[in-house]
């Protein structure tokens, strides 16, 4: 009789055991489970401009190819530069796993630079992916009277101040560093370039456009359907070499005597402390979008380079590309 009681609490045991081994594999799915609500991807800019355009690309195909079948919206965030949109960002979204946002070089300027600083950089948040790769362009209106770029270079040497630079991004940032390289390298003081900042590059265009500005420094890609209506001219674009598409004929900074160039990624950031299944899930599936027709597809209609990083790799270069700038901003008198 004892042995068939003991028998019973046995299996009883082994019952509630196994029930409990089968409740913590429930759990474990449960926290593998992400994502399970809508994703948001901020553009820290407003629309228009080269971030608004890779969040919105970005979403876009990975909701065609079905790679990610939660909804996905993109939220422009403008103000400063990035800066507005980090100070909330870094301290508001630490956690926030279904917030993400894309940028680029500013992440590091912004952080670095003197004026307009933002405490915050790229050390708070999870470097996820980068994307593509870009370059700056010096654009004029078509009918402006500068026809290349040595001859804007010239009236910026007379007189600084009777030539409107303007970009899309405030003072000692991107667009600012593009706008004053050609003009420094040919032995200007970059600090008398008069330099005009707009809230992300559709406003810089339109400013141009519109006859605020004599020239401005944005990416490449940004300019590529405005210079194939006839609406401006690209003097000078900052690649090594030239590039293709719309921009074949444009020559780079260097094959016009300014021994400067200027590479712009752009990438996929999430909260400092993004959880270990979201990291995942999104390096799986930014890296399987970057293999995709329809992503090449994307990148060659914006005039954009492939160059896919993972988050370890993005983050080792994000430090490297961060000593440049540095060195940059110091030697401009800009670094804080």
């Amino acid at each position: 009789m004892k042995k068939k009681w003991a028998l019973a609490v046995l299996t009883g045991v082994m019952a509630l055991t196994m029930t409990a081994c089968g409740g913590s594999s429930a759990t474990n799915s449960s926290t593998s489970s992400y994502p399970e609500k809508p994703i948001v991807i901020v553009a820290p800019s407003g629309a228009g401009g080269g971030w608004d355009k890779t969040a919105r690309s970005v979403t876009k195909i990975l909701g065609e190819t079905k790679l990610v079948d939660k909804t996905m919206t993109v939220e422009n965030k403008p103000g400063g530069g990035g800066t507005v949109f980090m100070a909330e960002y870094a301290t508001k979204d630490v956690q926030n796993d279904y917030r993400l946002f894309v940028s680029s070089p500013p992440i590091l300027i912004n952080n670095l630079k003197k004026e307009g600083n933002s405490p915050f950089g790229y050390k708070n948040t999870t470097p996820l992916a980068q994307l593509t790769r870009d370059y700056g362009a010096i654009v004029v209106s078509a009918d402006s009277k500068y026809s290349d770029l040595q001859s804007l270079i010239a009236a910026i040497k007379a007189d600084p101040k009777s030539v409107t630079m303007a970009g899309g991004s405030a003072p000692g940032s991107m667009d600012h560093l593009v706008a004053v390289l050609p003009a420094f390298k040919s032995g200007v003081d970059p600090k008398a370039v008069k330099y005009v900042s707009y809230d992300g590059g559709g406003e810089a265009i339109a400013a141009l456009l519109g006859g605020n500005a004599d020239a401005i420094a944005t990416d490449a890609s940004n300019v590529t359907e405005y210079l194939k209506a006839g609406k401006v001219k690209v003097l000078a674009v900052s690649s090594t070499e030239r590039l293709g598409g719309e921009l074949k004929d444009i020559p780079t900074l260097k094959e016009q005597g300014v021994d400067a160039e200027f590479t712009i990624w752009r990438g996929v950031f999430g909260p400092e402390k993004m959880s270990a299944a979201a990291k995942s899930f999104w390096e799986t599936k930014l890296k399987a979008l970057s293999e995709t027709p329809e992503w090449n597809k994307e990148l060659e209609v914006n005039g954009w380079a492939s160059e896919f990083k993972n988050s370890a790799d993005f983050t080792k270069f994000l430090a490297e590309q961060e000593k440049t700038v540095q060195e940059l901003l110091t030697a401009l008198g800009m670094q804080k």
